[in-house]
């Protein structure tokens, strides 16, 4: 029994990688064919589900928010994987649409894509109320009596938050752990944490204390590597440097790392981390070199493209020594 079962673990580590790039490029593709509604199909849906944890069982109490924790995020988890482990029994193939099935709810550039490109026309085109009235419908604040160039700065903020959030973060996750519970994981947790942070923060309870450490601890990583990616595609040493030395300062020091290597990578600078669409107040001047205009919203795309392309690229790697391997 052990030999069977040792060979089918390692079939399964040996086809991960590649399933888990195809699913990847098989997302990419279906999005841009049919976009997402995301707001309405999953962030208004989920955003009801932590509502309704949150009515039950929030006391204030550090205690309470780590059990609705566990009953918001970590049962659909555990609810994925059993139901990706029931369909591989059955077949690859029916694994791998789950797999697809998921990403395509959980990750996908078009959840800021659209407003971004649309912004970018609008500032090359001159029409700085239209760029206003995009820009604040996308933030969710009024943009009013912004020029170009500050209407410019907070769509890259804005897009390089966005870009970790809705692509980077999720794929890290999606890849370290089995099947597609990573994603639905980090998708779940990023929303609870942010749905009970913005209510319980006017209340000054403990009950939030708990979702908010534990996306810190799962965050972790991917930050890091949505960083990290940046740097290896842009202007290397300015990404460092700008990494080591002003992320540290900003008022979200963990979202200040992707801003401060974006900016580097990129020699544009910005100003403070956009946490959910929401300036940090306070902060300090972010990156180095010019400051932002229209040109450098589509260095930004370019930047997030190559850090995507090489995603694929390590992802192709790992497949390609898993099965000479």
């Amino acid at each position: 029994m052990v030999g069977p079962l040792r060979n089918d673990t390692r079939r399964k580590r040996r086809f991960s990688a590649p399933m888990s790039l195809l699913s990847l490029i098989a997302v990419f593709l279906i999005e841009q064919l049919q976009p997402l509604n995301y707001r309405r199909v999953v962030e208004g849906p989920l955003q009801a589900w932590a509502d309704f944890i949150e009515a039950r069982f929030d006391a204030g109490e550090y205690r309470h928010g780590a059990i609705a924790w566990c009953l918001a995020v970590m049962a659909p988890v555990l609810m994925v994987v059993l139901v990706h482990g029931f369909l591989h029994s059955l077949s690859p193939l029916l694994a791998w649409l789950l797999n697809v099935g998921i990403l395509y709810l959980t990750m996908g550039f078009r959840q800021f894509s659209h407003h971004y490109s649309a912004i970018q026309v609008a500032l090359r085109l001159g029409d700085l109320p239209r760029a206003r009235q995009l820009l604040g419908e996308w933030l969710g604040h009024p943009a009013d009596g912004m020029g170009s160039q500050e209407i410019a700065r907070q769509s890259i903020l804005a897009a390089m938050a966005a870009s970790h959030r809705h692509v980077f973060g999720v794929i890290v996750c999606f890849v370290l752990l089995p099947g597609p519970s990573g994603a639905v994981l980090y998708r779940m947790a990023e929303i609870v944490q942010a749905r009970w942070k913005r209510q319980n923060t006017a209340m000054e309870n403990n009950f939030s204390t708990f979702s908010r450490q534990v996306f810190g601890i799962i965050d972790w990583l991917p930050l890091r590597a949505t960083a990290s990616a940046f740097a290896i595609v842009g202007d290397f040493e300015d990404a460092v440097y700008c990494w080591r030395t002003q992320a540290g300062q900003s008022g979200e020091r963990e979202l200040g790392i992707v801003i401060a290597s974006g900016a580097g990578a990129l020699g544009v600078q910005l100003g403070t981390p956009a946490a959910e669409g929401v300036e940090v107040a306070g902060g300090v001047e972010l990156g180095i070199g010019d400051p932002a205009d229209a040109d450098f919203m589509q260095s930004a795309v370019g930047l997030v493209w190559r850090a995507t392309v090489l995603w694929m690229l390590l992802l192709f790697l790992l497949g390609l020594a898993s099965l000479v391997g």
